[in-house]
């Protein structure tokens, strides 16, 4: 199964826990964008963010994929105060394709993620890893030119992992 994961952090050594996700996933990883400072999004009075994709290949089911992306936001000491507030770390699983893109109302796991389409700070790290990318049959390129110029204006390159 291969899946699209965007990796979010604004507190603590944010690089040092970004590069943990992609330790996590050394040897399934197919893709890995560069990595992104972000202004906040949603609740914007916090830190900017650094931001990164990861597309990988793994041997699990979605619902597995999720608990292990929570599993390394627990051990980062992630705590939810606020819906779209500061993080220590964040792993969303945006978008699977097991022979076909998959889709799930699922509240524990809704696929495609359902706010991806509209988010700068996912679609320009996972056009940076896979420029062929498409979310529900639209090219993530064609998602990311109907978003506000100067919403991707503020995604800026800062590295690597």
């Amino acid at each position: 199964m291969r899946a699209v994961l965007s990796l979010g952090s604004n507190l603590a050594d944010r690089w040092s826990l970004l590069r943990g996700v992609a330790e996590e996933f050394r040897g399934e990883i197919v893709a890995a964008s560069p990595v992104y400072s972000t202004p906040p999004w949603g609740v914007t009075d916090q830190g900017e963010f650094l931001n990164a994709v990861l597309i990988v290949d793994v041997e699990s089911t979605p619902l597995e994929l999720l608990r292990r992306g929570q599993r390394l936001e627990d051990a980062a000491e992630r705590v939810r105060e606020r819906r779209w507030g500061p993080r220590t770390l964040d792993v969303d699983v945006v978008a699977v394709d097991d022979g076909g893109e998959l889709t799930s109302d699922d509240p524990v796991l809704t696929l495609p993620h359902p706010f991806a389409h509209q988010r700068a700070f996912v679609l320009v790290p996972w056009l940076a890893a896979d420029p062929a990318a498409t979310l529900g049959g639209v090219p993530v390129a064609d998602l990311l030119a109907r978003l506000d110029p100067a919403e991707v204006a503020g995604i800026v390159e800062a590295g690597t992992l």
